[in-house]
């Protein structure tokens, strides 16, 4: 049976600035590839973790049914975030550990919303060091941030 993948990453020019995300969304059955489609958008006012929790939602969102799901991201952000923070956060009324708001709220709230619907697996990977599928959602978020430049 095929293994859903999606590999996001998310770009700033300036922080804030203009930015971008991007994600590749694979279907995998062991190394061999059977489906692929790529996502990216951008912003012209934004800061590189809105974009990295963007490529994420956006590759959750696409997923017309509930599914199984491995999401690649190179930002220790967005997996602390999900995997670590969330449910502290909303315990706390979207407050931090030291009763500060938690940024970028709205994102972590549609990120929630978004997994709830998935069986999510988070993995992180380090980012720009020669992992392939990281690459390309690199230079989707790249592309997607090229009209807001």
């Amino acid at each position: 049976m095929a293994e859903l993948y999606a590999y996001t990453d998310g770009a700033c020019s300036g922080n804030p600035g203009p930015g971008g995300w991007g994600a590749l969304l694979q279907a995998k059955e062991g190394e061999t590839v059977l489906k692929e489609r790529e996502l990216k958008g951008g912003e012209a006012q934004t800061t590189n973790n809105r974009m990295e929790l963007l490529a994420a939602i956006s590759a959750l969102e696409a997923l017309e049914r509930p599914s199984t799901i491995t999401v690649v991201t190179d930002s220790a952000y967005v997996k602390g975030g999900i995997t670590a923070w969330l449910y502290s956060w909303k315990k706390n009324g979207w407050k931090t550990s030291t009763r500060k708001p938690v940024k970028n709220e709205d994102l972590w709230r549609r990120l929630d919303e978004a997994a709830r619907r998935h069986d999510v697996t988070w993995e992180w990977v380090k980012g720009h060091a020669g992992h392939p599928e990281n690459e390309r959602a690199d230079e989707l978020a790249r592309a997607g941030m090229k009209p807001f430049k």
